[in-house]
């Protein structure tokens, strides 16, 4: 009995080893017992197959697409899988010669549901947790993705704000921004935004204080120290925005708003010999700058080197789609200074074709004056008169039209006298501190014994 017990145990053990080897119909057969259940173990094992080769194949994909085991993914099918597949108790204990092993082995592994001991289930939970570790381990040397991580309150506020303001209503902005703030009150973009609303506004007060609090809380805040200063600038405190630019370009040098910025206040303060430099330098950062074109010629001007500032004129008006009246205006002045009058008066006709202005009329009078055309010079200033009654240098120049108008007819065309006389107590009314005019007018007030 004991020597049948033995032959049998043996026997189902070289059984056992031999199944790795045979087919998975016959491995089905001899588990199942009866035909119906080889059929529905058959039919079982067929799903159990095509769910785990699914599964494998989404694997794939999904690591196709992470460039640290795309190598892993240019091997034969069969390798991939054996390679990607679970692994067994019994692999475990078999030496790394032994874990390759052909497809149709790992297949017949897959559908192989004979039920296991408790034993064999422990075992098996076991090497689960082993795989699933060593998964974790592998993926170690995966590369990290930074997934976004959730917006704080002050910034959910920021954000609501930024769309109320891109919608128009910055009331309804200024609120969330303020209470971006109070929930955290070193928030400095809050700060910003609120103080570039106020400066939409015109409320530069407001603005002011906002852009100070930004400032003291990030003292090396390249914005918070540049909006200061032009807030700074538009209130009039020229000297503390000066101060305010040179933080911002102690932090970013180059800027071209800075530098603009800081050449304009020191222009506007009287010292262009100091603007020059910091125009020069935006003019530099961004050499297609009309802008920064004409304001470097309006410091030449201001140098008295008028035929630079005329190249700066002319290049800035190549530049600009439409050339202001303020850029037309310097260069006609530029050119009145170095007397080349033709050219000041082609000019001023063509800023009057696209913006007819007082001073321009004025300044137009003055050219035809200059150059001996008198009608058309008294002809321009009434224009200018005609368009600013309080423009006092328009009367100023139909007084001087009239006055000659009168010396050349010999004083005898009283008329043309008291007109000129009209015209510069109009323009003392106005502007008292005129000794020009006073002295005119107290030569030619009283008619001469010539008139008729």
């Amino acid at each position: 009995m004991t020597h049948r017990m033995h032959t049998t145990h043996d026997l189902n053990k070289q059984i056992r080893t031999l199944s790795i080897a045979i087919s998975a119909s016959l491995l089905i057969a001899s588990a199942g017992g009866c035909k119906a259940v080889q059929k529905h173990r058959a039919e079982k094992a067929a799903q159990r197959e095509a769910d785990q080769l699914q599964a494998m194949q989404s694997d794939r994909s999904q690591e196709i697409q992470d460039p640290a085991i795309q190598n892993t993914t240019d091997q034969e099918p069969s390798e991939w899988i054996q390679t990607r597949r679970p692994r067994t108790g019994a692999e475990n204990a078999q030496s790394d010669s032994q874990q390759s092993e052909s497809l149709d082995q790992v297949v017949m592994e897959i559908i192989d549901e004979r039920p296991s001991t408790n034993d064999d289930g422990r075992q098996q939970s076991a090497n689960q947790q082993a795989n699933q570790e060593a998964n974790q381990s592998n993926r170690g040397a995966e590369p990290m993705i930074d997934l976004p991580s959730r917006m704080t309150r002050e910034e959910e506020s920021l954000s609501k704000a930024v769309d109320l303001y891109a919608s128009g209503d910055l009331e309804s902005a200024l609120r969330e921004l303020e209470r971006a703030i109070a929930i955290n009150p070193r928030f400095t973009r809050a700060y910003i935004e609120s103080g570039d609303i106020y400066m939409e506004l015109a409320e530069y007060d407001k603005a002011e204080r906002q852009f100070a609090a930004a400032v003291r809380n990030e003292p090396r805040n390249f914005m918070a120290q540049y909006r200061h200063a032009s807030v700074l600038h538009k209130l009039g405190s020229l000297e503390e925005s000066k101060r305010a630019y040179l933080r911002a370009l102690s932090i970013r040098p180059t800027d071209f708003d800075a530098n603009l910025g800081l050449s304009i206040v020191q222009l506007e303060s009287g010292l262009p010999e100091q603007a020059i430099s910091y125009a020069q330098r935006a003019v530099r950062a961004d050499p297609p700058s009309g802008r920064a074109r004409m304001h470097l010629g309006n410091v030449y001007a201001a140098m008295d080197q008028h035929e630079d500032a005329i190249v700066e004129y002319q290049q800035a008006a190549d530049m600009l789609e439409t050339p202001g009246t303020g850029l037309l205006l310097n260069l006609a002045d530029s050119l009145n200074q170095l007397q080349r009058y033709a050219e000041m008066v082609g000019t001023l006709e063509q800023l009057v074709l696209i913006e007819p202005d007082s001073v321009a009329y004025e300044r137009l009078g003055s050219g035809y004056f200059r150059l001996r055309r008198y009608d058309d010079a008294l002809s321009a200033f009434n224009s200018s008169v005609d368009l600013d009654p309080n423009h006092y240098p328009g009367l100023n120049g139909i007084a001087v039209c009239e006055l000659n108008n009168y010396l050349w007819n010999g004083k005898t065309d009283g008329s043309a006298r008291e007109r000129a006389v009209d015209a510069m107590r109009r323009s003392l009314r106005i502007e008292r501190q005129q000794p020009k005019i006073i002295e005119l007018l107290r030569r030619y007030n009283q008619a001469a014994g010539s008139e008729q």
